[in-house]
């Protein structure tokens, strides 16, 4: 799911989303709260009217952004105190509220409520916030089924499992969501800094206790190589802020693996980012235009380098889900770690 964290994916237009064949993508009810506030999306008939995308959207519930902004927040039994980023007014997001922003925004499938936490936490911080996480979760499925959509279509929700690296916790949450029976589960709480085995390690677990009948949402995970790995676990969902994050900053992805295009070595460099890739960038553009599109500081540098990140990782999962439906998903993941990492000595963890 490509981030449009403000309702827009950086740099790209819903109809250029739509030719990429992006299916969703993903808002933050913390960031839509602030700025322009669910009442004004609500007045316009929802996300996908105010921002011109008529596919589904997901909306992260603010957890984490609050967790990362932990000098501005207070966490209470009853919710989450914290200050503006933008301009340090105080507010209060409970599980309740959450969903009826939620609601307000049109999101197709909204996130619970929950209470992340940083690498490395001891154990009983991890519990206490486990805690917080489940009891979240089942007061905004309380209000989720209290309430009803504001738009006239079928809203969603999906609870987050959490417990950081230690396994009886990701059991219990685990199990505490599961009796709650979420329409689809999230795995929170990693890719903030534990060790690359952790995260493996982790989304196993997770997948081997969720349900198959149900979504399975890794959250912010992450780079191509995460990403093929955690299909592989059982994970059907992700998002991610590097295809355009990355991409903005000159990194591009190729079956090659990524290189910086803003370096001095693709200056006579005429063949495209990639030479197997069909996007609009690389049909028509070199690794030398696009690198002194960057050192000119050009706009289109970064719409461009955004645009290839997004087609490779969106196609990345169509040959996945190919491989899958084919029965060969493991020769298909071998393949691409051959490719990918060449020469650089990939030891796969799991």
């Amino acid at each position: 799911m490509p981030v449009g964290t403000q309702g827009t994916v950086k740099g790209l237009t819903p109809e250029e989303l739509i030719k990429l064949g992006a299916q969703i993508f993903l808002g933050n009810a913390y960031h839509l709260y602030l700025r322009p506030g669910p009442q004004l999306v609500e007045e316009a008939g929802g996300l996908q009217k105010f921002s011109g995308w008529h596919r589904p959207i997901l909306t992260d519930s603010g957890g984490y952004q609050i967790f990362s902004l932990a000098e501005l927040n207070k966490v209470t039994e009853e919710g989450l105190k914290f200050q503006s980023h933008l301009d340090g007014s105080h507010h209060f997001f409970s599980p309740e509220n959450v969903i009826q922003i939620q609601r307000s925004l049109g999101a197709d499938i909204m996130m619970v409520l929950d209470k992340c936490n940083p690498y490395p936490c001891d154990y009983d911080d991890a519990a206490k916030s486990n805690k917080i996480t489940h009891q979240g979760a089942k007061r905004s499925l309380n209000e989720f089924q209290a309430s009803e959509p504001k738009f006239g279509f079928v809203q969603s929700i999906f609870g987050i499992v959490q417990g950081s690296i230690y396994e009886a916790l990701r059991r219990e949450s685990v199990m505490g969501l599961t009796e709650l029976d979420f329409p689809g589960y999230a795995i929170g709480g990693l890719s903030v800094g534990e060790p690359k085995q952790a995260l493996y390690e982790m989304t196993q677990l997770c997948t081997s206790l969720l349900p198959t009948d149900r979504p399975r949402y890794l959250m912010g995970v992450g780079k191509p190589d995460d990403i093929v790995i955690a299909v592989g676990m059982g994970v059907d969902m992700f998002d991610c802020v590097i295809p355009t994050r990355n991409g903005r900053n000159g990194t591009v992805f190729t079956h090659q693996g990524p290189l910086v295009i803003k370096n001095a070595s693709y200056q006579h460099d005429f063949r495209p980012i990639d030479e197997t890739c069909g996007c609009y960038a690389c049909q028509n553009f070199t690794r030398a235009y696009i690198r002194h599109l960057f050192q000119a500081q050009e706009i289109l540098a970064l719409r461009l380098a955004s645009y290839h990140n997004l087609y490779f990782y969106l196609e990345l999962m169509k040959q996945a889900r190919k491989a899958i439906l084919e029965n060969r998903f493991t020769p298909w993941k071998k393949a691409f770690f051959e490719q990918y990492f060449q020469d650089n000595d990939f030891v796969e963890l799991v």
